[in-house]
């Protein structure tokens, strides 16, 4: 539906020697009385029928929950709102490419003086798709390969393959994402992976082979996440020159970790925000579900961001941990706290403040970082 435009034709000139024939010799056309213009903004209409168009591998009855809003649509304005918003939750499952929205009116032995139809025009992605990319950051780069199955069963689930080469860090993973029909944001998804990094601040290496399991859901204003994790860990000397509190921290572990995490995000931008404000706290508790790492981890993140005058913003935040040990087993480096860099402090090469041996960098059990930013 749309606004219609007309427009009329010119005059007729009523000066004859322009024409060469004189005003009083011209016809007048018959002129048809325009028609009436009617506006249907806060008329009561019906949302017969909606139709989607352009499906392929795509099960029905997961569009049937996107789109029970606009059912409800009381006039054309609530019409053209709600099927925005199911145009917008279509987009969000990540398994069209582009979807058009036509409202007409009803047609049909059964159409409705106010009926109204939406057509859904939708373009689904392809079966497998591909990316490649590069990224640069914290000293580092990589280049990252990418391989997607989007709606592998017709519900918007997603097989995904990622493998990342890097010059500090390299890995590969294999991940399963199954949304809840109707509810995008209740989610659960299964993973495998292998990652193997090196510390230079620490003579460190490490390489993790675990698999992990994933449930996201939404509770009042906030997400919450529950995870299990297994994974096996194997830490080494990057140089023969490492001190011996490293040396004592090398060899193989496995650890077996229930986690949650919740989240509360109001800003405009995760990225760079510039109002706002973010609450995130994370447990950790490793032993009683298999493993020989027994310990209890605790860390929040507070973020507070305001606009100022000439387009500047303020931002202060308020980062902390703190890690248990259960029993007498001691920790592992590769649980505790790294502090140092732009991603903590700034002022201090990355991940270089904390107790020491030999100049290498031995972590903390806990720490408190606050900081304040005036940025544009």
């Amino acid at each position: 539906m749309g606004n219609v435009h007309a427009r009329s034709l010119d005059p007729l000139p009523m000066r004859g020697p322009e024409l060469g024939v004189q005003a009083d010799d011209i016809e007048a056309p018959d002129i048809e009385p325009e028609p009436k213009q009617e506006f249907l903004e806060n008329k009561d209409v019906v949302v017969q029928q909606v139709h989607i168009d352009g499906l392929g591998r795509t099960k029905d009855d997961l569009l049937t929950y996107e789109i029970a809003g606009v059912f409800r649509a009381k006039n054309l304005i609530d019409v053209m709102r709600k099927s925005h918003e199911a145009r917008q939750k279509l987009l969000r499952l990540g398994i069209f490419r582009k979807v058009e929205v036509v409202i007409d009116t009803s047609r049909g032995e059964d159409a409705l003086p106010n009926g109204l139809d939406v057509t859904f025009e939708v373009t689904e992605l392809r079966r497998m798709t591909g990316s490649y990319n590069t990224m640069v950051g914290n000293n580092e780069g990589s280049m990252v390969l990418g391989l997607k199955l989007p709606n592998v069963l017709g519900r918007a689930e997603k097989l995904t393959f990622q493998f990342s080469y890097g010059t500090k860090e390299t890995s590969y993973g294999l991940s399963f994402f199954k949304p809840q029909p109707g509810h995008f944001e209740r989610n659960i998804s299964f993973n495998m992976y292998k990652v193997t990094g090196q510390f230079p601040w620490s003579s460190l290496r490490e390489t993790d082979r675990g698999i992990s399991t994933e449930l996201s859901f939404p509770v009042w204003k906030t997400n919450q996440t529950l995870k299990w994790e297994g994974v096996w860990r194997e830490l080494g000397c990057l140089a023969r020159t490492a001190s011996f509190a490293i040396r004592e921290e090398s060899g193989h572990s496995l650890k077996s970790s229930l986690s949650h995490a919740m989240v509360i995000d109001s800003r405009n931008s995760s990225i760079l925000p510039r109002k706002g404000g973010l609450f995130k706290i994370h447990q950790e508790l490793a032993g009683y579900t298999g493993g020989d790492a027994s310990f209890l981890k605790e860390d929040f993140e507070i973020q507070l961001n305001k606009t100022l005058f000439w387009d500047s913003v303020l931002s202060a935040s308020l980062w902390g941990g703190l890690l248990l040990p259960i029993g007498d087993a001691p920790t592992s480096i590769a649980d505790r706290f790294y502090l140092g860099g732009p991603t903590s402090i700034r002022g201090f090469s990355m991940y270089s403040m904390g107790p020491q041996s030999e100049g290498e960098i031995l972590t903390w059990l806990s720490c408190l970082v606050t900081r304040l930013k005036i940025g544009g």
